[in-house]
């Protein structure tokens, strides 16, 4: 009741200081406005700081804790934004030091990686965009928002938005692919589901990382330099970034990598020039973990307190954890190498944040532990984590229609991940309780029910690489060693007496993620002499792959009869993957990042550009490898279904298109196999000239659609000039006349093609 009527009575002086008793109520910007401005006023130099500082709470197996020197730094307000805390009864403890003990009564903001869930753990983002469905990524959102909200959360460091070309980085897993295009959508659609319309209790803030190209870390190697053009920054990495701002994203995290010898935490150019200035983004910006104090290692600032100073200056609000904007800020600003203007434009971002939340109103709304007992694992999210995961799935070969299983005889299940409550949920999987996810096994068992026998072996270690597992085991991998002969022995004993075999292998799920480069992508060879054994046996073989990744399967691809790509799936992933095995389900996802054949063809990626001499069989001195094909495995967009579709020619309402028209494109898909199911139609375009090279290919559209045994479907698409526009030779965005082509098919690869021309 204090607290409520402080507050009051600072909203009551702020009206009368700024002279609103009138008539006409004045918007809810305006009462903002003001509100920060009387609070603002009031700050001291080292409050206002203290805003600017974000500090991590401790985790444990009992749970998150604060640091003495921490909590001292809040009760003097020192302090603006608590990560890792979650729970409404922590973080109530730590916000009454916030309201009750300060001068100014400023509550906090508390943060948490909330990647793909946060209890109800759904598919990793990389599964999520494989199902090609916006409102099944955007509710995945949605839900880990009400989750994460109702477990005392305001803000989750998500969604990545990185394009990512190389899946020797870890942290492919934590995006959606290699489209620009594409990933824009899924972009939004993530914002959408965080925030909501408003925030309600229900909804958190955003933060849309890494800024800027952090996916093209040099040789796949996290935390590395990015060598990048200015044209390539701004087609490839920075759209998804501008989709989020447009979708009205709050908070924008910097990464860590360099563009062109500069720091991104540190980049004006980013920061200040694009973001702030170009696209006016009223937003804050944070680092990511330590990201100031680490331009020292970068080299481009001598020590701290100079990159304290170039990250505020180039327009980085919040400093996540490593005290520099606390250590040195005052100092610098007393020797104008920081103006207070600038000081207050970032205090003023991050309170407008709090406000927007609802925060100076009500300080504990995020902390109700009665919410927290409803929302978090119901009956209800539990359900929708199910069914993203099955939507995710893609079933990458089906010789011979050994898939679905039938629901009968004897099914052996082999494989280090065919039981594995841990790997099930995957990295960045944060608050999930692994403990409750439904493995493979159980979900076969639960699918299956009592009229097949499932039968279960290990088969292999994960990894024998004893340093690997070393590395690992470091930081929770939880891998063990047992006798390789002896866990080999033991499931080809059971693989003899079964009618069908399925493998469960891959990665676990610290072999991807952050810190998490690899060099050598394929199946561990610990799995790789289990699968070939059993492949020896001549049984039917499915192989459920379970990786946060591309992988190299030629070896897989040449030998096994049927391959399903399942990621890591969540909480409900072994009853999802049992769905489709059994056929309760019909698989329907399509990748959204090239499968290479092998290293060395790392970068690749559908939407590359032509060479003056492009691959020819025939031709020695073309753009080829002596020792492999120069396209992927498996296409961007790729994915097969139980059921076959069949595809008309594209038709056009017309072949030449002016500016201001739109052109329909019309094409027939049919159902031409034995089961009901969904595919998702892509529409693509080529610019076959322009002032600068274009991409052989350029994802324009999809629709996702079901359709009976049997049953056909005209779809309709349309292309605006927005759509043909590029960056042109004076990096102006515009369109320009001449020749395109426009692609429709299953995939990037299998399509069918019209031409049109753009004229003026």
């Amino acid at each position: 009741m204090y607290l409520k009527k402080t507050i009051g009575s600072v909203l009551m002086a702020v009206l009368a200081l700024n002279g609103t008793a009138q008539t006409k109520p004045a918007s809810s910007k305006t009462k903002m406005d003001q509100f920060i401005s009387s609070l603002m006023q009031k700050m001291t130099v080292e409050e206002k700081i203290g805003q600017l500082t974000l500090y991590t709470s401790d985790l444990d197996v009992t749970g998150p804790t604060i640091r003495a020197g921490y909590k001292t730094d809040i009760e003097n307000g020192l302090v603006g934004a608590i990560f890792n805390a979650y729970t409404p009864a922590y973080t109530r403890k730590l916000q009454d030091l916030a309201v009750k003990n300060t001068r100014l009564k400023i509550p906090l903001i508390f943060g948490y990686d909330v990647i793909h869930g946060h209890k109800t753990i759904f598919p990793i983002p990389l599964g999520e965009s494989a199902s090609w469905d916006l409102n099944v990524i955007k509710n995945g959102a949605r839900i880990a928002a009400a989750e994460a909200a109702a477990d005392g959360l305001q803000w989750t460091y998500a969604p990545m938005v990185d394009i990512a070309r190389d899946p020797r980085w870890g942290r492919v897993a934590e995006g959606a692919g290699e489209d620009v295009w594409l990933g824009s959508q899924i972009a939004k659609a993530q914002v959408q589901g965080f925030q909501g319309s408003s925030y309600d209790g229900n909804t958190i803030l955003a933060c849309v990382k890494h800024y800027a190209a952090y996916g093209a870390a040099t040789a796949g190697r996290d935390y590395n330099t990015v060598d990048i053009s200015t044209r390539e920054l701004w087609e490839t990495y920075l759209p998804p970034f501008k989709a989020a701002a447009d979708a009205g994203v709050a908070s924008f995290m910097t990464s860590f990598n360099e563009i062109s010898g500069t720091p991104s935490t540190a980049s004006n150019y980013l920061t200040r020039d694009i973001l702030k200035k170009q696209w006016n983004y009223p937003g804050f910006v944070v680092t990511d973990y330590s990201g100031i104090a680490e331009m020292v290692q970068h080299g481009n600032v001598a020590n701290e307190k100079e990159a304290g100073e170039a990250a505020i200056n180039s327009g980085v609000d919040m400093d996540m954890q490593d005290a520099v904007y606390p250590t040195y800020l005052k100092k610098s600003i007393a020797e104008g190498k920081v103006t207070m203007a600038t000081l207050n434009d970032a205090v003023k971002r991050i309170l407008e944040a709090k406000y927007k939340l609802g925060l100076f109103a009500d300080p504990y709304k995020y902390c109700n532990e009665e919410k927290a007992k409803t929302e978090i694992m119901s009956a209800a999210n539990l359900d929708a984590a199910r069914d993203a995961a099955r939507k995710s799935f893609v079933l990458l070969k089906n010789y011979q229609q050994v898939l679905p299983l039938k629901k009968s005889g004897t099914v052996a299940l082999i494989g280090p991940l065919g039981d594995s409550k841990r790997d099930m949920i995957g990295n960045w999987s944060a608050a999930g309780d692994f403990s409750k996810a439904v493995t493979l096994l159980q979900g076969m068992k639960n699918v299956a029910g009592a009229s097949a026998n499932i039968v279960y072996a290990q088969g292999a270690n994960i990894t024998d690489d004893k340093d690997i597992a070393r590395q690992l085991n470091e930081h929770g991998g939880g891998i063990t060693a047992l006798n390789a002969d002896s866990l080999l022995k033991s499931a080809m004993e059971i693989a003899q007496k079964a009618d069908v075999v399925v493998l469960a292998i891959g990665e676990s799920q610290g072999m991807t993620g952050e810190a998490a480069s690899r060099t050598d992508i394929s199946i561990p060879q610990s799995q790789q002499k289990l699968m070939q054994a059993i492949y020896t046996l001549g049984k039917p073989v499915v192989l459920v792959l379970m990786n946060g990744r591309p992988l190299t399967l030629n070896w897989e691809e040449a030998h096994i009869p049927a391959i399903l790509e399942t990621w890591f799936s969540g909480t409900e992933g072994g009853n999802a993957i049992a769905d489709v095995l059994f056929g309760n389900y019909n698989p329907s996802g399509k990748l959204t990042m090239s499968f290479p054949r092998n290293v060395g063809q790392i970068p690749i990626y559908y939407n590359a550009k032509n060479t003056g001499r492009p691959a020819d069989p025939a031709n020695k001195y073309s753009s080829k490898y002596l020792d492999s094909p120069v396209d992927p495995l498996y296409p961007f967009g790729y994915g097969l279904s139980y059921t076959t579709f069949s595809y008309s020619r594209p038709t056009l309402d017309k072949t030449t298109m002016k500016v201001a028209d739109k052109l329909n494109i019309s094409v027939t898909v049919s159902n031409t196999g034995n089961y009901d199911g969904e595919e998702v139609v892509q529409l693509y375009i080529r610019d076959l000239v322009g002032s600068v090279t274009r991409p052989v290919k350029q994802l324009r559209g999809f629709q996702k659609i079901f359709l009976k045994k049997g049953e056909s479907k005209e779809l309709k698409f349309v292309l605006t000039n927005n759509d043909l526009k590029f960056y042109d030779i004076n990096m102006k965005y515009t369109s320009e006349p001449g020749d395109f082509k426009v692609f429709v098919g299953p995939n990037s690869r299998d399509v069918q093609e019209a031409n049109f021309k753009l004229i003026k």
